[in-house]
């Protein structure tokens, strides 16, 4: 998403479809008839004014997720245009969806999940840097940095490797930090009394989010780790038992990261399970412990 990518006319469509592609079957726009839901866009059809086929691809089914109006009119919008204003000034890709699970409510006769919460994922080539969102299906009362997360948090909770083909230094540093004053949240199109909320909630949240790199030293080059933390700590969760001060919990579940390897040929980035050398996943396939 850019610059170029923005520049279209196309005018919306609002044509909802079923998406022939999906192989375990699509969901159908009456689903939502009367549930009370929204037809929430995943990838926003203002980002899709390209052309006629980028529009109307926009309105597939499979673009699409039960919304809480109030979220989606709201909050979600407020995000969509936030993240069109960063396309602005240079290139990123967007990662977007529900957090799905079994045990979500489902609606209409197609069985569609009705997630809790929904992510976006912004990743800025050019300028090196992240930054995640998580906001829950409901209305959006305070500002949108209040919903700020690592990518690491948001892999946690979704149980997905996003972005597992860069570098592993370079993922690991840039999905474990984000630094709110690498990112404008006050240049995009609200209102002007929004803005200005914005604009006092963010700049309080920057002077508690100031990175410092930490001290640590990696064992297996001897170089100074390049993760980045709060001011108020001096070690990342990688190299904590470093410090002088570190004391290892009585009860503690933490047992390190997880010893799998993924089909991309890295180690896995998760936690591993309690009392496990692997994560939830990989201890299915791992051999007996």
């Amino acid at each position: 998403m850019n610059t170029e990518s923005l520049l279209g006319s196309t005018k919306r469509t609002n044509n909802f479809k079923i998406d022939d592609k999906v192989s375990s079957g699509s969901a159908h726009p009456s689903n939502y008839k009367y549930t009370g839901y929204d037809r929430g866009h995943l990838a926003p059809a203002s980002d899709m004014k390209i052309s006629r086929t980028t529009m109307s691809e926009s309105f597939l089914m499979s673009n699409i997720s039960p919304q809480n109006p109030s979220f989606n009119r709201g909050g979600w919008k407020k995000l969509e245009t936030l993240v069109r204003s960063w396309a602005q000034n240079y290139e990123i890709h967007v990662v977007t969806a529900g957090v799905l699970s079994s045990k979500l409510p489902k609606l209409g006769s197609s069985n569609v999940s009705i997630p809790k919460l929904f992510y976006k994922i912004i990743y800025a080539p050019s300028e090196k840097k992240m930054i995640g969102f998580l906001l829950p299906n409901i209305k959006i009362k305070t500002g949108l940095n209040n919903f700020v997360k690592s990518v690491d948090e948001i892999e946690e909770i979704t149980g997905i490797d996003f972005f597992y083909d860069l570098p592993d230094e370079d993922e690991n540093l840039l999905e474990s930090n984000v630094v709110l004053s690498d990112w404008n949240f006050t240049n995009f199109s609200i209102s002007s009394s929004v803005k200005n909320n914005y604009s006092s909630s963010i700049s309080k949240s920057i002077s508690k989010s100031i990175s410092v790199q930490c001290k640590g030293v990696s064992k297996s080059t001897g170089a100074r780790c390049k993760n980045k933390i709060k001011s108020e700590n001096q070690y990342c969760y990688l190299h904590k038992n470093q410090s002088l001060d570190y004391k290892v919990p009585k009860k503690s579940n933490d047992v390190g990261r997880c010893k799998a390897t993924t089909k991309a040929g890295t180690q896995c980035k998760r936690s591993a399970s309690s009392r496990s050398k692997y994560c939830w996943q990989h201890k299915l396939f791992s051999p007996k412990q």
